[in-house]
């Protein structure tokens, strides 16, 4: 087995001149900052806030997944998703994942694994997604979405989700890199 190699040297961080507080909500946090870099220059950076958030890749006791096809607002579609939502205020990524994989799809499981996490937006944000594959998932319940959720429960072989992937047609990075993590390690 080859062993990764090593992470580039850290640069050091640019320093923060001025930060400004340009917009909050619940949900997200706008802020601008005037940071020096290395060669003396001023330059502003907008950074977007958001919570970290936990994803789930749910496998089924014959080797199934269960993907939810989730109505995104912000860009219209509809697509094939993992089931994923932020973390509550002080909520560990477990119980985080757990509790969004119960409420958008009703499975429970007994078996946890943590799989590497992942910035998806580092260009603008410091938001990181916490990834887990949940084995032997068993339907417990019924999905409890919340009104803004448009969501449809289904479940596919692993020759399907892996011909989604070929194809380019899971989309959404909370998905699609926890999948193949998932598929490499299965």
């Amino acid at each position: 087995m080859t062993h990764p190699p090593d992470d580039p040297p850290p640069f050091p961080p640019f320093g923060v001149v001025k930060r400004e507080r340009v917009y909050d909500s619940p949900w997200c946090g706008l802020r601008r900052d005037e940071v020096r870099l290395p060669n003396g220059a001023l330059q502003e950076y907008h950074v977007f806030e958001v919570g970290p958030a936990a994803v789930t890749v749910p496998v089924l006791p014959s080797g199934d997944l269960v993907l939810i096809g989730q109505y995104r607002y912000t860009h219209g579609k509809t697509h094939w998703e993992l089931p994923a939502g932020r973390l509550h205020e002080g909520e560990a990524p477990t119980v985080g994942a757990q509790r969004e994989l119960l409420e958008e799809t009703g499975y429970a499981s007994p078996q946890w694994e943590a799989l590497p996490g992942f910035y998806p937006t580092g260009g603008i944000s410091a938001h990181y997604g916490h990834a887990f594959v949940a084995r032997d998932c068993e339907r417990v319940q019924a999905p409890q979405h919340e009104a803004a959720e448009q969501i449809v429960v289904r479940t596919f072989t692993r020759g399907e989700v892996e011909a989604l992937l070929d194809a380019g047609r899971l989309e959404d990075a909370f998905t699609a890199l926890p999948l193949l993590y998932y598929l490499r390690r299965a």
